[in-house]
């Protein structure tokens, strides 16, 4: 695989990003570490994290999956300069008061995350440092609509690029970016860091897959022509489009209870447990099978093949599925297919936004 630019930063990836938010829940600090060593022998350079993993959020587990990359770094001393470290600082606490007190995101609040993140990273910088979340209330997670009502935000988005600026600054950051944002989101930061002199976004973290395109009802376009990268998570639509569920269901006696929606309530309660999610990833897992592909092989494919796409971050639980992510690289869609995707989406739409 070849490198390419994160939108104008000197960052170089691969077009395969390892997420990592299982690892210190369903994935064991040993198993973690064997996977970070598959992943760093079939060449993948980019690393995803984030203070608030692993997922799903517990105070017991907070900041766990980081501590155990840095684990990762202290055993493998040549690892660190060869990847490249994604990591975010999570927004306003949505319930979750182990992250952060009170409702907003303030410039201490951002510096305090970074050098904690640091810290359990056994790292000296940070490659890409994110804002997990908007502090502005803002239709991601599951949220449909924006609701003026509900949206008091505290701390400016020019206090938030000043902070960020800071961390650059002082060498603790290499470039920056944004995730779960959304099009008037990117074009503030933007406008904002051009207007003052401060670090311009690289990159934009937001769900990309065959359940949910809603960033390709205009997000897209701001991102190319800002110049900003995209780098999708939840390529497989947590296990939907691999066909895991598609006879048992997410819920049921034969659902299984290894997998993330199988495993955990509180997922089952989100977007991607949506009865609406199963029954469009199941269309889209027979439209693989009927073309020669396995289900995973097809979302994978999509999202890699995609223009609108720099890295993709898969996230997996083992070895195996790892080396099944990475093999469905070159895989390639016919134009037939693509339609027929298309025809999918336009009937049942985005049931996982």
């Amino acid at each position: 695989m070849n490198t390419l630019r994160l939108g104008q930063s000197d960052l170089h990836v691969t077009p395969i990003c390892l997420g990592t938010m299982t690892f210190g829940e369903q994935v064991s600090e040993p198993d973690s570490h064997a996977i970070l060593d598959r992943a760093l022998a079939l060449g993948i350079n980019f690393l995803d994290t984030a203070e608030m993993y692993s997922v799903p959020a517990r105070a017991e587990t907070f900041g766990a999956t980081e501590t155990i990359l840095g684990n990762w770094f202290a055993k493998n001393p040549g690892a660190r300069q060869k990847m490249v470290l994604a990591t975010k600082v999570a927004g306003p606490s949505r319930g979750m008061p182990w992250v952060r007190a009170g409702s907003g995101m303030t410039p201490e609040d951002i510096v305090a995350s970074c050098n904690a993140s640091l810290q359990r990273l056994q790292t000296d910088v940070i490659d890409l440092y994110q804002i997990h979340w908007p502090e502005r209330h803002v239709p991601a997670f599951g949220i449909v609509y924006f609701d003026p009502a509900k949206d008091k935000p505290q701390t400016s988005i020019h206090a938030q690029l000043e902070a960020l600026g800071g961390l650059v600054k002082a060498g603790k950051v290499r470039a920056i970016g944004l995730s779960n944002e959304t099009p008037y989101g990117v074009h503030e930061f933007v406008r904002l860091a051009e207007q003052h002199g401060l670090p311009r976004v690289a990159t934009v973290q937001n769900p990309y897959c065959l359940v949910n395109r809603t960033l390709d009802n205009g997000l897209d376009e701001t991102l190319h022509r800002l110049g900003v990268s995209l780098i999708p998570y939840s390529p497989l639509g947590f296990g939907l489009l691999t066909g895991k569920y598609d006879e048992v269901g997410i819920d049921g006696p034969g659902t299984p209870r290894d997998a993330r929606i199988g495993k955990f309530e509180s997922v089952r309660k989100q977007r991607w447990g949506r009865p609406e999610a199963l029954v469009a990833a199941r269309r889209y897992n027979a439209l693989a099978r009927a073309h020669g592909l396995t289900p995973t092989q097809m979302a994978l494919a999509w999202v890699y093949t995609n223009w609108r796409v720099a890295s993709t971050i898969i996230g997996v639980t083992s070895v195996a599925q790892l080396d099944e992510d990475v093999a469905a690289w070159g895989t390639t869609l016919s134009a037939e297919l693509r339609a027929e995707i298309d025809q999918i989406r336009w009937e049942v739409r985005d049931p996982a936004l």
